[in-house]
């Protein structure tokens, strides 16, 4: 029974004509650059990147939200270029389903950003990002429950409504661009700071022919890293974002602890620390860099009044990034995220 209102509760907002639709997001937006701002698309140190992501959100309401991506940026036609600049492009497919599975949205998204050097160092510039995406959204009606199927053991009668395609699926072309600035100083000290608007067309989103369009979405978001000592990092970063009314605001930091003493090519750092989405969860987390690579893990805990509902279990997420860097390049002054 418990299911069943969950999927009626859900889709009776998804199909509402007044309804407003919120983006998938993910607590470690720092570990996710092709979904927080285009224009990080290519700002790292390195040739390729390759970024993943997972989230099971509400995981004690049977998959209410699964949210995975997959993303892959690079520096292309860097010859042409001055050496202080870099002109990036960059891939991204994710899917989101919703309601066990009852509404499955999936994107496929290309991205170019330029970023300008500000001094013959590199070591400030200034970027700028666009990002078009190709967005499918799927009812699966079987996975759906409807009032006249309900009868006094539950909901176990045949329901009388009827789809057609036009009423399952619905396709659209997606715009968004962001700014993006970056530094980094002698001192070991690096820094961001970056704006992002989704859904500047404001594509149609409705799967009833309404007149519904999709909000949108402003983000601003900025973060440091920074060497403390001989062994130890800071890693800071937050986030506010609105759309369609709903507010978010995340913040928090992670010490990490070098475990090998080599800071530039191959090091081997253990991350540990709290972000905090204001009003509504605790997120701690995780994470390992070895080399190249990084791996991170955060769980949500409800501390708002849902957590009466979800058992505080707000949500379990993972991060993976690699990026493949030539032993003999010289090393680029790029800020970590």
């Amino acid at each position: 029974m418990r299911k069943a209102f969950f999927i009626l509760m859900v889709f009776s907002v998804a199909l509402g004509p007044k309804a407003k639709a919120q983006d998938p997001h993910f607590s470690q937006f720092f570990a996710s650059p092709l979904t927080l701002n285009p224009a990080l698309t290519g700002r790292f140190d390195g040739e390729i990147r390759v970024a993943g992501n997972y989230r099971n959100q509400w995981p004690s309401i049977n998959r209410a939200f699964t949210t995975t991506t997959v993303g892959l940026d690079m520096a292309v036609a860097q010859s042409l270029l001055p050496e202080e600049d870099r002109l990036a492009l960059g891939i991204l497919a994710f899917t989101d389903q919703q309601a066990d599975g009852a509404l499955k949205n999936t994107y496929y998204a290309l991205s170019a950003a330029y970023h300008k050097g500000l001094d013959e160092d590199g070591f400030h510039s200034i970027t700028i990002g666009f990002q078009g995406t190709y967005a499918q959204k799927r009812l699966n009606t079987e996975k759906l429950t409807f009032e006249d199927q309900l009868r006094g053991d539950g909901f176990t009668g045949i329901t009388n409504e009827v789809f057609d395609a036009r009423q399952i699926n619905v396709n659209y072309i997606d715009l968004n661009a962001g700014l993006l600035f970056s530094g980094v100083t002698a001192s070991d000290i690096s820094y961001y700071l970056g704006a992002s608007v989704y859904h500047i067309n404001r594509p149609y989103e409705s799967f009833r022919g309404g007149k519904y369009q999709l909000a949108q979405r402003y983000s601003i978001h900025a973060g440091g890293y920074y060497q403390v000592g001989q062994t130890t990092i800071l890693h800071a970063s937050a986030l506010y974002q609105t759309q369609a009314g709903a507010r978010e605001t995340i913040l928090g930091a992670a010490i990490g602890f070098n475990l090998n003493d080599d800071w530039d090519y191959s090091p081997t750092n253990f991350y540990a620390g709290t972000w905090y989405r204001i009003g509504d969860a605790l997120i701690p987390y995780i994470g390992l860099e070895y080399g190249t690579m990084r791996f991170g893990a955060s769980y949500d805990v409800t501390t708002s009044q849902l957590s009466s509902v979800n058992s505080a279990r707000g949500g379990f997420e993972l991060s993976l990034l690699y990026i493949f860097r030539r032993d003999d390049r010289p090393k680029l002054n790029c800020p970590k995220f």
